[in-house]
């Protein structure tokens, strides 16, 4: 296998203001941010912030969103470029409608749905030239144990509490737990994920439904959505053979000896408020100090990754002080092309957690990653770990 030479480009960072909603408006809530017009600059009370993107209030427009920081990404995949896109903010503004993790069909279409729409277009242009497949993966990080969102072997507790505090999956019991793997390339993997091979929309459309479905959420002051959920989209392809004529006139088939295979993590955070906003306590307490456990660590790595000093005396990045920043080890500082979705509250009542959102996500455009493609000839093609089974024929076919 060998890899192209990248560039470094920093992470981007776009934020997105919703609306007033209401509630706010009944309790009669203030916007208290400002979006200084034609530029992609936000402000709150002193403070002034300026990123790649502003989406919402007077700032671009939301449904702009896509085309602008999307729709690169997922074109890139054609390329062989891992991809990357992080929905940050406190719980109620606006994460999973931005993403379109719950999406339902008739509702709002949000990111991860018009990734899928225009994968399918891509591939629908390409089919004759390349042979595709698409493999789908949903999991979940709650109180720092990954948790298998497709995983055919578990039971759906519906809206029924599992006796944790949330409701969601029960795990069948003597059921090995996923494990996090990094391979002698550096390469995190999942041990004992589910994948599902998917060849239509609908098939992936499912797949996320139904994850999202068996969702841990927990009920508090906030409608908190209690775990981070990971939905991961892996294309292979690999050029169909070209015909070529020979002396007799019949066509001879020559393979080219390029295989690529990308993947796409479309990330919904759990929220990043204080714990005494959500009224919560007990079990739910606890699970809430887990969250912003897994949420310091991603502050702390993104603050490594984000002084130019310690990056270039090569200070230690701490990926391993959670689970999250561990899966996420390629998409900040690494092997991909990332994108931070920012979603702020315009309330004045979460003027606070607002203004966290903005500096974390401030340090973050800060951050060089060096996206790179993967290459592999037809002869290292048959130990190649993710190749599929019509690949592995047609590597077969063509051995001498």
């Amino acid at each position: 296998m060998t890899m192209e030479h990248g560039e470094d480009c920093c992470v981007k960072v776009a934020v997105h203001a919703r609306p007033l909603i209401g509630d706010e408006k009944l309790q009669g809530c203030k916007d208290c941010v400002t979006v200084v017009p034609g530029k992609p600059q936000v402000q709150i009370g002193t403070h002034s912030f300026t990123f790649d993107h502003v989406y919402g209030s007077s700032g671009t427009p939301s449904t702009a969103m896509f085309d602008e920081c999307v729709a690169p990404l997922v074109e890139g995949l054609f390329q062989g470029y891992n991809a990357t896109v992080l929905a940050y903010g406190q719980t109620g503004s606006g994460k999973t409608y931005t993403m379109g993790t719950a999406c339902k069909e008739g509702t709002h279409v949000g990111i991860i749905p018009r990734a899928m729409a225009a994968l399918f277009d891509k591939i629908e242009k390409l089919k004759n030239q390349v042979d595709f497949q698409l493999r789908v993966s949903f999991i979940e990080i709650l109180k720092e144990e990954v948790r298998d969102l497709l995983d055919p072997a578990t039971v759906t507790a519906g809206k029924v509490e599992n006796g944790n505090g949330h409701t969601g999956k029960l795990s069948v019991p003597g059921k090995p737990p996923v494990q996090i793997r990094e391979g002698s390339n550096g390469v995190i993997t999942l041990s004992g994920s589910t994948e599902v091979h998917v060849t239509t929309q609908k098939e992936m459309t499912t797949c996320l439904e139904q994850g999202s479905l068996s969702r841990a959420t927990g009920s508090t002051n906030m409608n908190n959505q209690s775990s981070h959920a990971i939905f991961t989209i892996t294309l292979e392809q690999m050029r169909k053979a070209d015909p070529i004529m020979a002396s007799d006139g019949m066509p001879i088939e020559e393979m080219n000896d390029d295989y690529l295979c990308a993947k796409l993590h479309l990330v919904d955070l759990a929220g990043s408020e204080r714990a005494k906003r959500t009224g919560s306590d007990g079990l739910r307490f606890k699970e809430g100090v887990h969250i912003n456990r897994g949420l310091l660590a991603l502050g702390n790595v993104i603050s490594a990754l984000g002084d130019e000093k310690k990056r270039k005396e090569g200070a230690h990045v701490p990926y391993r002080d959670s689970k999250l920043t561990r899966l996420l080890q390629d998409s900040l500082g690494g092997n991909s092309k990332t994108v931070m979705i920012a979603c702020i509250s315009p309330a004045d009542i979460n003027a606070e957690e607002t203004l966290n959102t903005l500096k974390y996500a401030n340090r973050a455009r800060n951050i060089q990653n060096k996206p790179i493609v993967s290459l592999s000839s037809l002869a290292s093609l048959e130990t190649y770990q993710t190749c599929t089974y019509t690949f592995f024929i047609k590597l077969i076919s063509f051995s001498p």
